[in-house]
C-alpha cells in the first residue's frame, strides 16, 4: 500500500509550510497533499538545475528559499512544462495537474505569506485536455455483474457491488465505511474527499444487501470492530482487496475486457441515476460528492450521446 506521506525533511521549508496548510486548513486528502509534494519537488528540482544553481548529482532542495522563488518567472514554468511534455512524455491531464500545484503554491506565497510582490503564476495557463466520456456498464450489464456473485464471501461481495452500483461511492469512501455510519432512517454517512461528509439515502436493494451481510459478518476476533466490510483476516477490507473482488466478478460475467474498474462502477451509478432516476444534475452532484458542477455535467453528455446514437442507428437513417 502506498504511503501517502511527503518527505518533509528533504523538501524546502516553504513547500513544507504550504503542504501543511493544504492539509490542515484546506483539509485536502493525504493523497492530494502527497501528489502536490511530488509535483512541486519536481518543478523546483528542474529550475535549480536549469538555472545552474546546482547539479543533479549534488541536488540541494534547501537552496529553494524566498529569493530563489522570487526569481522564478512564467517562462521558467512553461519551459518546465515543455520538458514534461517532450522529455517525460507526460499527458496533457498530467501536465494540467502539475500546473494546478504550481499555481496554487505561488498563490499561497503571494496571498497568504505575502512573500511575493508579483505572482507570475497567476496567468499560468493549463494545457487543454480532451474530455472523454467515462466508461460505464449498461443496466443489463450491471444486473449480470450482480448475478455473477458467488463464493464463501457472497453476502459481503454482493453488498459491496450493490453499494457501488446504487450509490456511486469512491473506492476510498467504501473502504472507510463503518457499520454505525448506517442510520435507522436508512441514510448513510459517507466521508468523502477532503474529509467532507455527505449523507446518502439507501434504496431497498442496498438495505437488503447490507442486512444480509450483517447476518453473516464475523463477530468474534474482529480487529477493526467499527469497519463495515471486513477482510478474511477480520480487519477493515483494503482497497486492493475490493479491486480484486470487482475484477473477479467482472471477469466471471465476461465484462473484464471492457476496460472496467472500481471507479467505472461509480460512473455506472451516476449514469443510471441520471438516465433512469430523473435525478437533477445538482442533486446528482451532492450524491456523488463532487466539488464542481462541471464534473457532474459529464453525465448529461453521456445521455445526450446515447440519444444521438439512437437516432443515428434508426434503420431509416440512411433512406434519402
Amino acid at each position: 500500500m502506498i504511503n501517502y506521506k511527503p518527505d518533509y525533511e528533504a523538501l524546502p521549508s516553504l513547500v513544507c509550510d504550504y503542504l501543511r496548510y493544504i492539509d490542515v486548513i484546506k483539509n485536502r486528502s493525504q493523497k492530494t497533499v502527497f501528489e502536490y509534494s511530488i509535483n512541486l519537488r519536481e518543478f523546483i528540482t528542474y529550475v535549480l538545475i536549469d538555472k545552474k544553481i546546482c547539479e543533479e548529482k549534488n541536488l540541494n532542495l534547501k537552496l529553494c528559499d524566498v529569493e530563489f522563488l522570487r526569481n522564478i518567472s512564467l517562462d521558467d514554468a512553461y519551459k518546465y512544462l515543455s520538458y514534461c511534455k517532450n522529455e517525460k512524455n507526460n499527458s496533457s491531464s498530467t501536465r494540467a495537474r502539475k500546473v494546478v500545484a504550481i499555481r496554487q503554491f505561488f498563490k499561497y506565497l503571494s496571498d497568504n505569506k505575502q512573500l511575493l510582490d508579483n505572482n507570475p503564476m497567476k496567468v499560468l495557463d493549463s494545457p487543454k485536455t480532451k474530455k472523454a466520456l467515462p466508461k460505464y456498464l449498461t443496466l443489463e450489464q450491471s444486473i449480470d455483474l450482480l448475478e455473477s456473485v458467488d463464493g464463501k464471501n457472497r453476502e459481503r461481495d454482493y453488498a459491496i457491488l450493490t453499494i457501488f452500483l446504487n450509490c456511486g461511492l469512491r473506492l476510498s469512501e467504501l473502504v472507510a465505511l463503518n457499520y454505525n455510519d448506517i442510520k435507522s432512517d436508512n441514510s448513510m454517512r459517507v466521508l468523502g474527499k477532503g474529509n467532507k461528509e455527505r449523507i446518502i439515502y439507501l434504496n431497498d436493494a442496498c438495505i437488503h444487501a447490507i442486512n444480509s451481510y450483517m447476518k453473516v459478518r464475523p463477530k468474534d476476533g474482529v480487529i477493526d470492530k467499527n469497519a463495515l466490510f471486513l477482510s478474511s483476516r477480520l480487519k477493515r477490507i483494503s482497497p486492493k482487496t475490493v479491486q480484486y473482488i470487482v475484477k473477479t466478478f467482472l471477469k466471471k460475467c465476461g465484462l473484464d475486457e471492457l476496460g472496467m474498474s472500481v471507479h467505472k462502477l461509480r460512473h455506472t451509478a451516476a449514469t443510471l441515476m441520471y438516465q433512469y432516476g430523473e435525478a437533477d444534475v445538482l442533486v446528482l452532484k451532492d450524491v456523488l460528492g463532487h466539488e464542481n458542477l462541471s464534473t457532474t455535467e459529464i453525465y448529461t453528455h453521456i445521455v445526450d450521446e446515447q440519444k444521438k446514437k439512437a437516432i443515428q442507428n434508426n434503420p431509416l437513417a440512411k433512406i434519402k
